[in-house]
């Protein structure tokens, strides 16, 4: 672990390689689990926002479950999520027509409909961020459904952290990056 400003990071993010493949995986991070994105309590507010922009990139069951639980739920332990479809997939996937997983808002975003890209947690992952009263914990999070991912990064040589830039700029800056980028190549002699 290491410093950067009002963060502690682990030097997983730099050690380990990742870049999505989503021909191999279908997008199943969007799909597996037992909750939905996090979600900070600014987007619950975008998401309430810009719900009736993205409803049209979603699927009918998506709709029904944001309709049924809102645009965002509360987990039972207090934490701010997105909501899921029969508590499985996230309310707002959607698939291509190779069934890949993608997301509506994205989606929306994409088409130029919304200005917001998606939850921070989606564009971060597979990094997470704990928030702390004095403090942010950036982690890289394990999960064998994205080994291809972890495979694929190795072949290609890019660390998280390169893969994940733009999402860490979004995060936490520009500075915070080029500080972090400092510190890999130090590491990296």
């Amino acid at each position: 672990m290491f410093q950067l400003g009002k963060t502690i990071v682990s030097e997983d993010i730099i050690e380990k390689d990742f870049v999505c493949n989503l021909s191999a995986c279908k997008g199943v991070c969007c799909v597996a689990g037992e909750a939905g994105a996090p979600l900070d309590k600014e987007e619950t507010k975008i998401l309430e926002d810009i719900y009736p922009k993205v409803k049209p990139f979603l699927r009918a069951e998506g709709i029904e479950a944001i309709e049924q639980q809102g645009t965002w739920v509360t987990s039972d332990f207090g934490e701010l999520e997105t909501p899921l479809i029969d508590g499985e997939a996230c309310a707002y996937v959607t698939f291509d027509e190779k069934n890949t997983a993608m997301c509506g808002i994205e989606h929306a975003y994409n088409k130029g409909i919304v200005d917001w890209k998606k939850p921070i947690s989606c564009h971060l992952y597979p990094v997470r961020v704990k928030d702390y009263s004095e403090f942010a914990a950036v982690n890289y999070h394990k999960w064998d459904i994205c080994d291809d991912a972890c495979t694929l990064g190795k072949e290609l040589q890019v660390p998280v952290y390169k893969f994940l830039k733009e999402a860490l700029i979004r995060k936490f800056g520009e500075n915070w990056y080029l500080e972090l980028e400092k510190t890999a190549e130090k590491q990296n002699r």
